[in-house]
């Protein structure tokens, strides 16, 4: 079991939405997205939500098609899934993400909220590691 903050990813080739949650609360809530263009700037705004939230863990949604086959996404988040647990030695998490930016796409800050819903996923207990 997984007790403590936990931030969500939705990673992006030009952004990166985050989340944070846990479990106590059972409820996750955007937080930021991070300009993913520029890799040395990502790396520290990454380093910089980290820092302050002290996750126990992180989650990352991967992107299948509706059939549950990868698709060209894929394989690029879980690459950011394996350099976030090369950098930060936490657990990371892996996330079905299929649907979760079509159900946010009239939200504001479209790429927090996609996170909060791939968070959100694994709270629920439902969508990916346990």
């Amino acid at each position: 079991m997984i007790d403590g903050a936990v931030l969500g990813f939705d990673f992006g080739a030009r952004r990166i939405g985050v989340a944070i949650g846990n479990r106590l609360t059972g409820h996750a809530r955007p937080l930021t997205t991070i300009d993913a263009v520029d890799t040395e700037a990502r790396w520290n705004a990454v380093n910089a939500v980290i820092d302050e939230w002290q996750p126990v863990a992180l989650a990352v949604g991967i992107p299948l098609h509706p059939d549950g086959a990868p698709h060209a996404m894929t394989a690029r988040c879980e690459r950011f899934a394996r350099q976030l647990e090369g950098r930060y030695r936490l657990r990371v998490l892996r996330v079905d993400e299929r649907y979760s930016s079509a159900v946010v796409e009239h939200e504001g800050d479209v790429d927090a909220a996609a996170a909060a819903v791939i968070l959100q996923q694994w709270l629920d207990g439902g969508a990916g590691d346990a």
